[in-house]
Formats: structure tokens, C-alpha cells, sequence
């Protein structure tokens, strides 16, 4: 695999399977944006926030250094600082401290002076503290301490110190000053949380936005997938509606499909009529000069022509089902109008036997086909009933799922043994000899429905007789 495959199957992996909703994709996509922008925007902005007050409590502790600095006086005798009039520093552990202290030479720190406020304690001194400071003299150094007291009374302090020199001492001293920094945690604590409040909020809306915008902007996508489905279910023909130059080509694709795909069913529906034509001819001709003879060669003739007559007009129809099947766009039949048609043909070829059929179908039902092809399956199924019944014949049709239909044909006649059902089904199996015909009618049937993706199968009906039960597509 090159290394653009790889990562091209990475980002597959991480938007998610082709076969999931592009809504989600997106909708998704966007909200993980807005939340790592958003938390990275908090964090930014608290941090921010924190620094800020950090540099103003600085600026404090560096003037606060320069006063003590300003009021120490170096002389034989050691250190002296002269008395600072700042009240917090005065006052014992107040939360604002000052200290002087010298770096021996062993590393060690020893105090000098310390404010009032301190009452004894000392600052807290890291430990590389002198090293960076001696890289840097002159320069303030700020870090954080944890408090100068012991739990439940600890102040977490802000710490700056400095390396200076004065004026009658060769050696710098260490000038330290620390504040109370409790109220500056405790102010960023709250800015975090408003700003986390306000971002959370910010980002519902923007995720609310980017759903609806999604929803919005893929529409069109909704509508001509609808009417994709539409064209399949049977209730249009094509697709008529204008989109967004986007997707208006994939619509005009799709309409170029349809129309070619009506183009070969009708191609081949001239091409299996002209074979039809070109066969049963001959086939007429050779049964014409063999009616008028009785000697054994023209029955042979006259039995063979029939039989192949049967398998042509068997083989056509198949032909012609499955360009028909194979197109399936666009067509809808309903299915009481055809049952209705047959019974009513069919009660009077059968007029002699007194048959009577009784049918039902909802109104609404639609057959996912073409007229003709269910005229073919219904009629040779009613047919064959009306043929085997005694007297009654009972037909019923309705919806079984989404997108199918079921059709039973039941009579009252001697039925069928269950070893034998599915042997009728071959074609041009006859178990009697006795009523004409080919013995194609139940295999025909078969076929179409087949072609279509539909089922047929035989049992017993509670009349007696044969009960067919054929599953087929319904047009919604």
C-alpha cells in the first residue's frame, strides 16, 4: 500500500464507513472541530488570564524590592534597613513579606533582615534559586511557594528575588519579597469557570448551527433521494425537479439511465416480437398441413409442433419478463383492476362449470410491474383454479411488509399431494392428461414471478383444493 493509500484508508477510518449517513459525518466532523478549538481557546485564555495577574503581583513584588533595596544601608558593622512604611509588611503575617539574606560560600543562605509581617519565618528559597540568580545579576526571578505556615493557616505565596549589589559591599545580597496569591487563584478559578460556561454555551449554539446548516445545505440531497425512491417505488417515471448545480448533473445522470434502460427493454421487447413472429409462423404452417391428415407421421407433427410452440411461447415470455423485470421503474399496476379482469373473463369461459370467484384487495394496492406481466401470473394461476375447482374459487391480495404483496389463489377442487406441489412447477410437467393444455402454466408463473424477485409457493387451502401463494413487489 503507497503512502497516500494508507493515508487515505486513515481518514476513511476516522470520518467513519461509506456506508454511514453523511449527515452524521459532518455533523460530527464539525462538532469535534469546535470542541478541541473551544477547549483549546479555554485553556488559552485562562492561562493568559493567570499570567496577567501574575505580572501585575510582579510589578508589585519588584517595587517592593526596590523600596527594601532603596532603605538597606551596608557598613563594617553588617546590614541595617531602615524602616519601611508599607502597613501589610508591618503587620504579622499579613500576606505580604519582605527579606534580605547573603549566599555564603558553601551555597548556604543566611537572613539578614525580614519584615515584621514575617513574625520569625523565612521565605522559601528554591534550591537552584542562587545559581540562576548569580547567571543573572540584577535580574527578578518569580516562582511560586506553597506558604511559609503550616496547614489549615498556609498562604500560597508569589515569591521574586534579586541579586544586587550595594554600594560599601563587594558581595550581592538576595532581596526576596513574597505575596499572598490566594486571591489571584481564587480570581482565576472564577474567570475559568465563566469562560468555560460562556464557551460551553457558545459551543451548544455553534453545534446547533452547523446542524442546521448541514440539514439545510444537504436538502437538496434529501429531495433527490427521495425522488430516487420515488422512481423506484412506482409513483414517478423520472426525475422532474431542478437542483443545485452540485448535484443537477447526477439527476440528469440518473434521468439518462432511466431513459436508456427504457430504450433496451423496448429493443428487446421489438427484438423478442420479431423472433415470435419468425417463429410461430412456420410453426403455424407445419401444424396447418398436418391438421387436414390422420396418418401416424402427422400426429407426430402435429403433437411435436404443439409441444414446441408451448416451449417457444414459455421461452418469450421469460424473455420478455425478465427486460421488463430488469427495468422496473416507473410502473405501477393496480392489483384489484387486474384480479377483477380475470375473474370476470374467466367466469365466463367457465360458464359451462358455474364457477364463481371470490376476490378481495385493498384499493391502494400496486403491483411494483408491469400490466401485462401480472396479467400472465394472475390469469394462469386463476386459470388453472378455475380448471381443477369444483365450483368456487377464492382469490385475496394485500400488503405484507414494506415494499411486498402476497397474492393466494385457493380452490375447492381435489388439491394437490404436498410430494407433487413442487414438481408442477417444472416445466412442462403434467400429472394428468386429461384437460389440455402444455403443462407450462404453474412454470410460467414460476418464472415471472422470480424474474420480479418474488416467491411462489403450494399448499392446501381450507377449501379442498390447491392453495398458490405468490409473494411479489408492492409500489407504495
Amino acid at each position: 500500500m503507497t503512502d497516500e493509500a494508507a493515508g487515505d484508508a486513515g481518514w476513511g477510518r476516522f470520518v467513519g464507513r461509506p456506508g454511514r449517513s453523511l449527515t452524521r459525518r459532518l455533523i460530527w466532523l464539525a462538532s469535534a472541530w469546535i470542541v478541541v478549538a473551544l477547549a483549546a481557546t479555554g485553556w488559552i485564555l485562562t492561562t493568559q488570564y493567570q499570567e496577567s495577574a501574575f505580572r501585575r503581583l510582579g510589578d508589585m513584588l519588584s517595587d517592593t524590592i526596590d523600596e527594601v533595596v532603596i532603605a538597606t544601608v551596608a557598613s563594617p558593622e553588617g546590614i541595617t534597613v531602615a524602616e519601611i512604611r508599607d502597613a501589610p509588611t508591618l503587620r504579622g503575617l499579613s500576606g505580604k513579606y519582605w527579606m534580605v539574606a547573603e549566599v555564603l560560600p558553601d551555597g548556604a543562605i543566611r537572613v539578614l533582615a525580614r519584615s515584621p509581617s514575617l513574625a520569625g519565618e523565612t521565605l522559601y528559597i528554591a534550591p537552584e534559586l542562587p545559581e540562576r540568580l548569580q547567571a543573572s545579576m540584577g535580574s527578578l526571578l518569580s516562582y511560586n511557594d506553597p506558604g511559609i505556615l503550616e496547614p489549615p493557616q498556609r498562604q500560597p505565596l508569589r515569591i521574586a528575588a534579586s541579586l544586587k549589589t550595594l554600594p560599601g559591599r563587594t558581595e550581592p545580597l538576595l532581596f526576596m519579597a513574597g505575596i499572598d496569591r490566594s486571591d489571584i487563584e481564587a480570581d482565576t478559578r472564577e474567570f475559568a469557570a465563566y469562560a468555560w460556561i460562556a464557551l460551553l454555551v457558545l459551543g451548544v449554539g455553534l453545534v446547533i448551527a452547523v446542524f442546521l446548516q448541514v440539514q439545510i445545505g444537504l436538502r437538496p440531497l434529501f429531495a433527490l433521494r427521495n425522488e430516487i425512491a420515488n422512481v423506484r417505488k412506482g409513483r414517478a417515471a423520472r426525475i422532474e425537479h431542478a437542483y443545485p448545480i452540485e448535484i443537477q448533473p447526477l439527476a440528469e445522470q440518473v434521468n439518462r439511465l432511466l431513459d436508456h434502460n427504457q430504450e433496451v427493454v423496448d429493443r428487446q421487447r421489438t427484438h423478442v416480437g420479431n423472433l415470435a413472429h419468425a417463429l410461430k409462423t412456420p410453426l403455424s404452417v407445419m401444424l396447418a398441413e398436418a391438421a387436414g391428415k390422420t396418418d401416424p407421421l402427422a400426429e407426430i407433427v402435429r403433437r411435436q409442433t404443439e409441444v414446441m410452440k408451448g416451449q417457444v411461447d414459455h421461452h418469450l415470455r421469460r424473455a420478455r419478463a425478465a427486460a421488463r423485470a430488469a427495468h422496473g421503474l416507473g410502473e405501477r399496476t393496480p392489483v384489484g383492476e387486474v384480479i377483477d379482469e380475470m375473474a370476470v373473463m374467466l367466469e365466463r369461459v367457465f360458464q359451462s362449470k358455474d364457477v364463481e370467484i371470490d376476490w378481495r384487495a385493498p384499493d391502494d394496492l400496486a403491483f411494483l410491474g408491469e400490466r401485462q406481466d401480472l396479467q400472465e401470473i394472475l390469469g394462469n394461476l386463476m386459470e388453472n383454479a378455475c380448471k381443477w375447482s369444483a365450483r368456487r374459487v377464492r382469490v385475496s391480495a394485500g400488503a405484507s411488509g414494506l415494499g411486498q404483496m402476497i397474492a393466494v389463489v385457493e380452490d375447492d377442487g381435489p388439491g394437490l399431494p404436498e410430494d407433487q406441489r413442487e414438481a408442477v412447477l417444472k416445466r412442462g410437467t403434467r400429472l394428468d392428461e386429461g384437460p389440455p393444455g402444455s403443462g407450462l402454466g404453474l412454470s410460467i408463473v414460476d418464472d415471472l414471478t422470480r424474474a420480479y424477485g418474488g416467491r411462489l409457493t403450494l399448499g392446501a387451502s381450507d377449501l379442498g383444493g390447491l392453495k398458490a401463494v405468490l409473494e411479489l413487489p408492492a409500489a407504495e
